[in-house]
């Protein structure tokens, strides 16, 4: 049962732990869910039988629509496969289709709102992220009158850190420009129903469109778009990602929509998850071991070196029984390659302590020993490194590298 797993290879099967998956809240084992997903297996079959438009569309895809629009305080919600074909839908739509469209949009966004804006083929300008004076620079040499649309995220999900959602929201409306928030790292887990960082803010209402999938805080599979009635009708009736595609399967928007009534109405397990989290730094701190300070439940264990990141996750693994992939380029830039950490309300205070001391103990001998048989590049880099090991606790850095990073939804 999750965060455990069963490591299968020639050596045989072992237990490991589970310590980088996106289900952060484990609902994708939640008997609500799972009993859900039964009944509606059973009761419709295993497929939609076609797409949206042609047959595809099953009551539960309804009910799960008018929940996302009620969640998010919007008059109606938009179902996708998943959450990159939302952003990728939704952003080239809107993006080739309003007449004269000029986007805004955030230097980190993630690959799935890249795609969908190149593929529109209308003039995109890239603000400095998450820096609204940049933003207001970019407005401003736009001709009064084009139709701008600003797109970001809430919750960055390799750096973890949460964007200015206000002060990017107040540059937008002087500028009459539309808003696209991207919360897929923020559903289900912020907010005082799990409707994201916007609600937990007070500020949905001045977000044009929210962007959210139900494979992460909601543990299912599937994306969505919350917005006006009209908005949704035009992406409806224009995206080919929508228009062309199956429909998710009757019991996947079932699922979804039980973990999605049962997350608005328990809080408990948004709060367990934050007290995991609180203490799982604690422990690194402890112990030394460097992770990026954040706001949110993503905690990065900076290594900077993709061959010594690389092995770092084969010694947790194979001596350890931890499981935490590698995130190296192009996930993110060169020089910031990472332990990406995500904890759940599962994770006893052992497996915390475990976790740590396990860190803790590659960190102040094999990181030591392992640096002459990896070859940095860049020289500065190096001597970071060197100078990292030579210091007895190995400690935090204001100056350790940060950059762009791609993660798949």
């Amino acid at each position: 049962m999750f965060p455990r797993a069963t490591l299968r290879s020639d050596r045989g099967q072992k237990e490991v732990t589970v310590w980088c998956s996106n289900d952060y809240l484990g609902m994708g084992q939640h008997p609500v869910v799972l009993a859900a997903m039964h009944e509606a297996l059973d009761c419709c079959g295993a497929g939609a039988g076609g797409t949206r438009n042609i047959s595809g569309t099953n009551h539960y895809h309804v009910l799960l629509e008018r929940e996302l629009a009620d969640l998010h305080d919007k008059e109606d919600a938009l179902l996708f496969t998943s959450g990159y074909v939302s952003n990728w839908a939704t952003l080239g739509t809107l993006a080739s289709c309003v007449p004269g469209c000029v986007v805004l949009s955030d230097a980190s966004n993630h690959a799935s709102m890249i795609e969908g804006l190149r593929s529109s083929r209308a003039p995109v300008r890239i603000f400095a992220h998450n820096d609204p004076a940049d933003l207001a620079r970019k407005l401003a040499e736009i001709e009064p009158g084009a139709s701008k649309l600003v797109a970001f995220e809430s919750v960055y999900s390799m750096d973890g850190d949460i964007a200015p959602i206000a002060e990017l929201c107040d540059v937008a409306d002087a500028y009459g420009a539309l808003t696209y928030l991207d919360e897929v790292h923020a559903v289900g887990l912020y907010g005082p129903r799990g409707a994201g960082v916007a609600e937990q803010l007070g500020l949905s209402d001045r977000l044009s469109v929210i962007e959210g999938t139900l494979a992460k805080g909601f543990g299912v599979a599937g994306g969505y778009i919350a917005a006006s009635r009209a908005l949704c009708d035009f992406v409806r009736s224009h995206a080919s990602g929508f228009i062309f595609t199956t429909a998710l399967p009757p019991h996947v928007a079932a699922g979804a929509l039980a973990s999605v009534r049962y997350l608005k109405s328990n809080p408990a397990k948004r709060e367990d998850l934050q007290g995991r989290v609180v203490l799982l730094r604690r422990r690194l701190d402890d112990f030394c071991v460097p992770h990026l300070r954040n706001p949110s439940h993503i905690v990065p264990v900076i290594v900077g070196d993709a061959d010594l990141c690389k092995h770092i996750s084969g010694v947790l693994l194979d001596h350890y029984g931890i499981y935490i992939q590698p995130i190296n380029y192009p996930t993110v830039p060169r020089g910031t390659e990472r332990l990406r950490i995500t904890i759940s309300p599962f994770h006893s205070d052992a497996d915390i302590e475990y976790l740590a001391t396990a860190l803790a103990e590659i960190w102040s001998s094999d990181l030591r020993g392992l640096l002459k048989y990896f070859s940095h590049p860049n020289e500065l880099e190096a001597e970071w490194y060197r100078d990292r090991a030579a210091h007895p606790a190995f400690g935090h850095s204001e100056a350790e590298p940060r950059g762009q990073y791609q993660e798949s939804i």
